[in-house]
């Protein structure tokens, strides 16, 4: 390549999910495209997030089912200790060659699509131009931004003795005791999966409550089912440093109260996008105190010809928000589209044990909208297989529900299978389903999903 190269419809830096949906779509309308990444295809989510971490998360429900298994008549050999023991070197094999098969995808669809990937980092010049690190300058019409985020550490003493969430996908054995600081999705699925692989886990939340945003009573049953698995949770500590000593690590707390020793903790106190390196200022591009890219309804920058999407926007931080703003970006850039992202109502999940799933409204928010015409359903349950091994996990689904005829404004689920009975349910709210559609609906017995369409 050229000292100089400015062949290019558009510039795409970043290879994660948002980058890669950018510089596809945009090829398919025909566009000449350069995709910018120096490191590996498919950025956080496929390499140390939603991919690998999901593939731990399965290991871990096969755990407990062997678990439950003698209680169930089943012959299985278990330890003193009841609790299965994953080869992690073995396992490993298994969920790098599935993501190596994802690589191989990604490198065939960007050469069968003509996109020019160049093994770099990327910081701008000007408003049309970036610089990659062996000094080539790129310049194009328009710049799509993806660079994504990163975990972080907090500002306290002994902060470099802990671990993050990327440092977890190194690892090559549960450790004994872990100690995980944070009460959001990654403390929570963390905490999940490490217990029921073995580890014994303590959370430390600063609050006094799991995953802020999501429906109060799910995240209080959530951690009544955590305790019941045997995970400790400490709320109102907040961690004011570690300490090492021969034993291992300690937390101590603000209030001066020091932990008992672990083998490792994990903080998973947050993420900060990725944007330090880009020189945004040279563009003139308008960035916020931690460094997310500002972006309009249309994922513009206040420089014309400037994008972004994903985790360095303000933007909810999930893959399919990047992947979907992404594509809706590109068809309106070249295919002529005029949709934009609806924000509102965007379905997820935390891969917790059992995962709790929302979409739409908490009871919360729409009494803050809504006030009295407000209307709640609860089922609170133990799932068929609990209760046949008759063990305390339990469930509860919720609808939120608003005005005479019972608009389903929010759906939340926690228990077995939540993740996969909440998508199909999100495209039904997303239609403006009520309350009376739903009972309408001939139940499927037995499930944990009918819980839904019978509620009174």
């Amino acid at each position: 390549m050229s000292a100089d190269a400015s062949g290019f419809d558009l510039i795409v830096i970043g290879g994660g999910s948002g980058g890669l949906a950018g510089a596809f779509r945009a090829a398919e309308h025909g566009a000449r495209v350069a995709l910018l990444e120096p490191s590996l295809l498919g950025g956080t989510c496929v390499n140390v997030g939603c991919v690998p971490k999901k593939a731990m998360w399965l290991a871990a429900e096969v755990a407990g089912r062997l678990r439950l298994a003698p209680t169930l008549g089943f012959h299985v050999a278990l330890p003193a200790s009841g609790t299965c023991k994953l080869d992690w070197p073995e396992f490993i094999v298994h969920r790098e060659r599935y993501i190596a098969g994802i690589h191989a995808s990604y490198r065939r669809r960007l050469d069968a699509a003509g996109i020019m990937v160049i093994p770099s980092f990327a910081r701008f010049v000007d408003a049309r131009t970036v610089e990659c690190e062996n000094g080539t300058l790129l310049r194009a019409k328009r710049i799509l931004i993806a660079t994504g985020g990163r975990p972080v550490r907090p500002e306290i003493p002994g902060a470099d003795l802990g671990t993050v969430s990327d440092d977890f996908f190194q690892w090559r054995a549960a450790p004994e005791r872990v100690a995980i600081i944070g009460a959001g999705y990654i403390a929570v699925e963390l905490a999940g999966l490490l217990q029921s692989l073995g580890s014994r886990a303590e959370l430390f939340v600063r609050g006094q409550r799991l995953l802020n945003g999501f429906d109060h009573e799910l995240a209080t049953q959530l951690a009544e089912d955590y305790r019941q698995s045997g995970i400790r949770l400490h709320f109102g500590h907040s961690v004011a440093a570690l300490e090492k000593d021969g034993d291992g690590l300690r937390v101590r707390c603000e209030d001066g109260s020091l932990s008992e020793f672990f083998d490792t903790v994990l903080f998973a106190t947050g993420r900060r996008p990725s944007s330090e390196r880009l020189a945004l200022e040279r563009a003139g591009i308008a960035a916020d105190a931690e460094g997310h890219v500002a972006v309009d309804e249309r994922h513009a920058t206040n420089v014309e010809g400037i994008y972004a999407v994903g985790d360095i926007t303000p933007n909810p931080p999930l893959t399919p928000v990047a992947i979907a703003a992404a594509r809706r970006l590109m068809d309106r850039l070249y295919g002529g589209a005029t949709a934009l992202l609806d924000l509102r109502g965007i379905p997820t999940v935390v891969f917790s044990h059992p995962p709790v799933g929302q979409v739409g409204l908490t009871e919360h928010e729409a009494r803050e909208v809504h006030g009295d015409e407000v209307h709640v359903y609860r089922a609170g349950f133990r799932p068929m297989l609990a209760a046949l091994a008759d063990v305390p996990q339990r469930s509860l689904f919720k609808l939120v529900c608003v005005g005479e005829e019972r608009r389903v404004v929010g759906i939340h689920l926690l228990g077995d299978a939540a993740d996969e009975i909440l998508q199909g349910f999100a495209v039904a709210m997303k239609r403006g389903i009520t309350l009376d559609d739903l009972r309408d609906t001939v139940a499927i017995h037995p499930t944990s999903a009918e819980e839904i369409v019978l509620m009174r």
